[in-house]
């Protein structure tokens, strides 16, 4: 499965079939007509619970498609919702800073939470169960991950695997997930790298300590850091890849969903 050379890499180590899935490409209404999005889910059609999974900074690509359907085949209904369909097209980029210039930093906030309540919507239309909904996200959208955790009542868990906790990628981004720890309405498990150079061990102990002062999710919400692995090392197209610390965060993630009802 090619990959722009924005990646880095060319060809995905995991690849999970869609057999015994029911999944696809859908055009999903929102708050401004319809936008691209990808879903997986049991094929026996029952009332499946709802994950919701937030693409990193490079858009809905293969590697996102196929976590959806890693977790149908744990019996989620799994949607991920192409987010930045308004701003751009991330795979007509070769460098990351001109996507996150060009892109990235024009899609607010706002603009998301609003797909992503139109895609649980959606999923519940389709028969899914939408009381029991998580959210995960990476990279980009781990950060996301921390704010609809606040935003949506609903949620029961989130996962957020390598997320910017004190900053955005731009000046839309207006607060992070340090600011809404007091508005935690779901208890977040937080997956992150030791030697993530984008996002230094002092800005997850200033997370942590906002977490301990905050709601009750928030006191709830916990943190892994893995010593030796770095920024995406569950992206197993990329070289920052890391197999071992990868299948231990997708065990917690199992286990923080069945924890927490979802």
């Amino acid at each position: 499965m090619a990959y722009s050379s924005i990646t880095g890499m060319a060809e995905t180590v995991v690849e999970t079939d869609g057999a015994s899935l029911r999944c696809g490409m859908v055009d999903m209404p929102t708050f401004d007509g319809t936008i691209p999005a990808y879903f997986a889910a049991p094929k026996d059609g029952g009332r499946h619970p709802v994950v919701l999974v937030i693409q990193e900074i490079f858009g809905l690509h293969e590697h996102i498609r196929d976590v959806c359907r890693r977790l149908a085949k744990e019996g989620y209904m799994a949607v991920a919702v192409e987010l930045y369909h308004r701003q751009g097209d991330p795979a007509a980029y070769i460098d990351a800073p001109t996507l996150i210039k060009e892109v990235v930093a024009k899609v607010p906030d706002e603009q998301v939470m609003a797909d992503l309540d139109a895609s649980v919507k959606w999923a519940a239309d389709q028969g899914a169960d939408a009381a029991r909904l998580g959210v995960t996200g990476f990279c980009w959208g781990g950060r996301l991950t921390w704010l609809y955790a606040a935003h949506n009542p609903a949620c029961k868990a989130a996962v957020a695997w390598y997320g910017r906790l004190v900053s955005g990628h731009g000046p839309l981004q207006v607060r992070n997930p340090i600011d809404v720890c007091g508005a935690l309405q779901a208890p977040v498990l937080g997956l992150y790298g030791a030697q993530d150079a984008s996002i230094p061990l002092d800005g997850v102990a200033r997370m942590e300590a906002a977490l301990a002062q905050g709601s009750a999710a928030a006191r709830a919400s916990q943190f892994v850091v893995y010593p030796d692995s770095g920024h995406a090392f569950f992206a197993d197209y990329r070289p920052s890849y890391v197999q071992a610390d990868a299948a231990d965060a997708w065990r917690r993630m199992l286990d923080w969903f069945k924890r927490h009802g979802v």
